[in-house]
């Protein structure tokens, strides 16, 4: 049971190119972000489709492997945790984010004209 704590699984499309910075310790990061829908009735029978947007983070391999696989429009499947951290803006107002940590990547369908 203690790999259903903090386990996120999502398919989504990738919303634009992946951001891939190499450190400088030669290790890779990528951020970008997948779209889910969920699609339902409303009360007056009229189909709805609500998109959510999810911000992902890569490191290492997982991320040469987006690097070199992922594009914009890209349905893709991962598996990862949810992670939060915070920074300070130039003002110096607090900004807090969550991301999802991605341990998995699963290409899935071709790439869609979005």
């Amino acid at each position: 049971m203690s790999t259903l704590r903090n386990s996120v699984k999502l398919i989504g499309n990738v919303g634009q190119v992946p951001e891939i910075k190499t450190l400088e310790n030669g290790r890779k990061v990528a951020n970008f972000s997948i779209a889910t829908n969920e699609i339902y009735t409303n009360k007056d029978g009229e189909r709805i489709t609500q998109t959510y947007w999810h911000n992902l983070v890569a490191w290492g391999k997982t991320a040469e492997i987006i690097e070199n696989y992922v594009d914009k429009g890209k349905e893709v499947a991962i598996e990862g945790k949810l992670t939060n951290r915070s920074y300070e803006t130039k003002d110096g107002q607090r900004r807090y984010i969550t991301e999802v940590l991605v341990n998995e990547i699963l290409l899935l369908g071709n790439k869609t004209n979005s």
